[in-house]
């Protein structure tokens, strides 16, 4: 019997017995100091309502052992109403549980996710069966250990950080951790869960753990990451091998250990796709090979190098199949594909790979080539459904390979058309010495419309020019073109620079008209462009210069100072309405006039006058032939691929001596012919061009018979000799002459007839004073 407040007021012989407590020992002392371990909540409740209990409860004997009895309090009072409480133990009965319990401890030991509990200390006090399995251990074999101590290791100590933070802080705590337990053949994703056990005061007393494992879930979020790597990673340059190695790096090592990457022959050269392979055509070549092995040897086939297949081999068959395969040890061809992989150092063959998938590349239905994956000595080898992800992952990068070849296709014949539409060589004259070059945008910028030419003139003379098309693309190179066929069709008639650049930019609006795009047609039919045209004479040294809408030239002189000629600023071709100037300016002997497109001093990183101040020490630190003066120019202003094309024309100026020229100035008078015809005779025999002299006496007699004739003084008659023989003839009319076919019975008409059959060309240009009529003549 208690007191209300808990204190033995009678104790049994059979309490006595029970416990080893003699009454005299018992009476008078607390009931708690009899009881092992805290009182339950339930215990609290029934003394706080005063309410029967009964269950299971740990005693101490006296000699300190525990005594588990079945114990019922119930609550009465005395006859003065003082609370009493009656307790009564039995000893070694076997009590049944109620539903509930069985009910709740099967729930736990049956559980499918892995389930423990631990006391405050961290050490486990229960653990079901499903995370004794993954443990590799037994509930009575773990009990009182601490988590690292039934498996150690750093993952462990994380979780076991969780539980002790779960007790100290009273919260659950939760994470993610891939590890591999004991008794589990292979790593697995878990999400782990640890919740305090609290009393009623809300101290933690114990936690309970639990893990989920979430595997499925986890390779689904990880084959999605790598899908979404391989969409920001594969594809970034239109370049057949970067995107082929970078298929291999997205791919090694999260996805394989070992990937090598073939693509057949045609696809590596940018060629045209076949729908099917020919038959003993298969030729393959590698492009990237990747391993997570840092002391790999060299593979069979080394990147860079092709290789041929039989028709029949397990690569010639995937090909043609179109379909993945998937190979383990002991399969057929399994060798076949190990072979291709670089084995370690000191090995002929890489012994722990375990499974091999090939993969083809195909895009629009026509083969590319193949992927080749491995894993090696891994505890989870390919599987059925990592093809599923090897097929998405190469059917992109097939997708960037196709689109790459295609881009690389397009640009070679662009570029290929637009070198063709440029000078092969240029043209060896005495008036200059020339040398050009021309650069090609990189390969992420379409090429453009830049051009150069030299056009020899008459009277020994020479054009200069450069321009550029607005634009990428094959409408631009197609524009140069027929810029550049109109300049040397507008040249040939003699025009003056500022002349021609007003016909060309008829010419372009004209044309921007005529192309005028249909309605919903989103291709702009606007033609915009740039020209510098110069006239250089070696006779007088004089150089006439007109520009549209381009970068002025720069002049280096025979002593090596550096400067930019202020020519006159007309506005771009295709705007039309304002006037083009030509500036004449006298160029010493030897120097070089350097003509350019924007490509060449624009930049990302610099504007224009920071480009024109880099051209000029870098044309003022050049010297020697004039090959070598374009390469160091292009190399000090360009060293890495331009994003525009780049355009160079250096030419150095060569004068013609007084010497091998002769002029007369004839009056207007029928008997001077003869007296022209000795006097061109003598002037080719102090050249010593007497082989000459027959046709120069017909060409001076008819081309000055036809001045004084037909024409008005002053009347002017020169001869040039340099690497051919020019005669010309000049008098005060504007009226140009033109060939005509004599009948049989006609007394003229046959000097031009004549002219033209001797001379190699021929040719009439406007002066300022009239005209000049001209014929050249090999020698």
């Amino acid at each position: 019997m208690l007191d209300g407040d808990g204190v033995l007021l009678e104790w049994s012989a059979g309490a006595e017995r029970l416990l080893g407590y003699s009454s005299s020992e018992a009476v008078g002392r607390s009931a708690t100091d009899l009881i092992l371990g805290p009182l339950s909540d339930q215990v609290r409740q029934a003394v706080a309502t005063r309410s029967p209990w009964s269950g299971a409860i740990e005693l101490r004997h006296r000699n300190g052992e525990s005594v588990t009895v079945e114990l019922v309090a119930v609550a009465t009072a005395e006859d003065d109403g003082a609370p009493r409480w009656s307790l009564v133990a039995a000893p070694g009965v076997e009590r049944y549980p109620r539903e509930e319990e069985v009910l709740t401890e099967w729930a736990f030991k049956q559980s499918g996710f892995s389930a423990a509990i631990f006391d405050a200390d961290g050490r486990l006090l229960r653990m079901n069966d499903a995370s004794a399995r993954q443990m590799g251990t037994s509930e009575d074999e773990a009990r009182g250990l601490r988590l690292t101590e039934i498996a150690p290791g750093s993952p462990y100590a994380e979780h076991e950080d969780m539980i002790f933070r779960a007790l100290q802080t009273g919260k659950p705590t939760h994470m993610e951790s891939f590890v591999q337990p004991p008794g589990d053949p292979s790593p697995r994703a878990w999400a782990l869960h640890v919740y305090p056990l609290k009393e009623a005061s809300g101290r933690a007393r114990g936690a309970w753990l639990c893990a989920l494992d979430i595997t499925p879930e986890h390779q689904a979020r990880e084959r999605l990451a790598l899908l979404d790597e391989a969409g920001a990673r594969i594809g970034t340059t239109l370049s057949v091998e970067q995107t082929a190695r970078e298929l291999a790096e997205v791919t090694v090592p999260r996805f394989a250990d070992v990937a090598c990457i073939d693509l057949l022959e045609s696809v590596s050269r940018s060629e045209e796709l076949v729908s099917s392979l020919a038959p003993g055509s298969l030729v393959l070549r590698r492009i990237a090979c990747k391993t997570v092995l840092d002391d790999a040897v060299a593979s069979p086939v080394r990147p860079g190098q092709a290789k041929a297949h039989p028709d029949d081999s397990p690569l010639g068959r995937c090909l043609a199949s179109g379909a993945p395969v998937l190979l383990r040890p002991g399969n057929a061809g399994f060798d076949h594909w190990v072979a291709q992989f670089p084995p370690p150092v000191g090995q002929t063959r890489d012994c722990v790979i375990d499974s091999v998938m090939a993969v083809p590349l195909r895009a629009r239905g026509h083969p590319l080539g193949v992927a080749v994956l491995a894993r090696r000595d891994r505890p989870d080898p390919f599987a059925e459904d990592d093809l599923v992800l090897a097929g998405e992952l190469v059917a992109r990068a097939a997708v960037c390979v196709d689109n790459a070849r295609r881009y690389t296709h397009e640009r070679a014949r662009a570029v290929c058309l637009q070198r063709s539409l440029l000078p092969h060589r240029l043209p060896t004259h005495a008036a200059v010495e020339a040398a050009s070059r021309y650069l090609p945008a990189d390969s992420r910028v379409d090429v453009g419309g830049d051009w150069f030419d030299v056009i020899p003139l008459s009277g020994a003379r020479v054009a200069l020019v450069v321009g550029d098309v607005v634009g990428h693309g094959i409408r631009a190179s197609a524009s140069m073109a027929g810029l550049r066929t109109a300049v040397r069709t507008l040249a040939d008639v003699d025009l003056s620079p500022d002349e021609l650049l007003t016909q060309l930019d008829d010419l372009v609006i004209s044309q921007s008209a005529d192309d005028a795009p249909d309605e919903g047609d989103d291709v702009s039919s606007e033609l915009g462009a740039t020209c510098l045209y110069a006239v250089y004479d070696p006779i007088s040294r004089r150089c006439s210069i007109a520009r549209a809408g381009h970068l002025q030239p720069a002049v280096v002189t025979p002593d090596g100072s550096v400067g930019f000629l202020d020519v006159p600023a007309g506005p771009p071709l295709g705007l039309g309405g304002l006037p083009f100037e030509t500036l004449e300016l006298e160029l010493p002997e030897g120097s070089l006039l350097v003509l350019f497109t924007d490509g060449l001093i624009k930049s990302c990183d610099r504007d224009v006058d920071l480009g024109l101040q880099k051209l000029r020490e870098a044309l003022a630190a050049s010297a020697g032939p004039l090959e070598t003066i374009c390469d160091n120019v292009l190399h000090s202003m360009s060293p890495d691929r331009s994003a525009d094309d780049v355009a160079l024309l250096v030419a150095r100026t060569h004068a013609l001596d007084a010497d091998r020229v002769a002029t007369w100035e004839l009056p207007s008078d029928p008997a001077v012919v003869a007296e022209a015809r000795g006097q061109a005779a003598a002037q080719l025999a102090a050249w010593g061009l007497d082989e000459a002299v027959f046709t120069t006496e017909l060409v001076v007699s008819e081309l000055v018979t036809n001045a004084i004739r037909y024409a008005c003084k002053p009347i002017m008659l020169r001869l040039i000799h340099y690497h051919s023989l020019i005669c010309e003839v000049s008098d005060g009319s504007t009226t140009s002459p033109h060939l005509r076919r004599a009948r049989t019975f006609d007394e003229g008409g046959r000097g031009l007839f004549l002219v033209a059959q001797f001379a190699q060309r021929w040719g009439t240009r406007q002066t300022a004073a009239g005209k000049t009529i001209w014929a050249e003549y090999a020698l």
